[in-house]
């Protein structure tokens, strides 16, 4: 178990079921993802199935058991930007990145996820990549918009 785990069990010594989604918070706040060892722990402490941990887990999309990319690329898919063409740029996103929603690129870098709505209907289709928003977006403009984080990322690794 990882001290960060230890820590934030230590932090509720007598918990019960009710405790499950906050622990599962404060994990992946503080480790960035859900791991399974996590859950193994977190299943020991409060006397819960892996099983039950897990089926919690997954029904609320806010938690990841997969580590996101330095660059976490988030695609809104409600309704503006649904009609505005959402589709295709996450198709030309997941085309790119050669990755699925819910993973990460291989050497870390990308991650993507789709959103139910950004609040920012106004700019559709919109996609965020750590926090920055890019408005209008067209399929076609998804590799420049990528390609533009590599690079930011090579120079820093010069």
């Amino acid at each position: 178990m990882s001290t960060v785990v230890e820590t934030i069990l230590s932090n509720h010594p007598q918990a019960k079921r009710d405790s499950l989604i906050p622990i599962l918070q404060e994990v992946q706040e503080m480790e960035g993802f859900i791991s399974r060892e996590a859950i193994a722990s977190i299943g020991k402490h409060l006397n819960l199935p892996t099983s039950k941990i897990y089926g919690v887990a997954t029904f609320y999309n806010q938690f990841r058991f997969q580590n996101v990319g330095k660059y976490h690329v988030m695609v809104c898919r409600g309704t503006a930007c649904h009609v505005k063409g959402s589709a295709k740029v996450l198709e030309a996103v997941k085309r790119e990145l050669k990755i699925e929603p819910g993973t990460t690129s291989r050497d870390g870098l990308f991650s993507l996820e789709i959103v139910a709505c950004m609040g920012a209907c106004g700019l559709a289709p919109v996609i965020s990549i750590n926090g920055e928003f890019h408005a209008g977006v067209e399929p076609d403009k998804i590799k420049g918009i990528l390609n533009a984080y590599r690079r930011k990322e090579s120079e820093n690794v010069k």
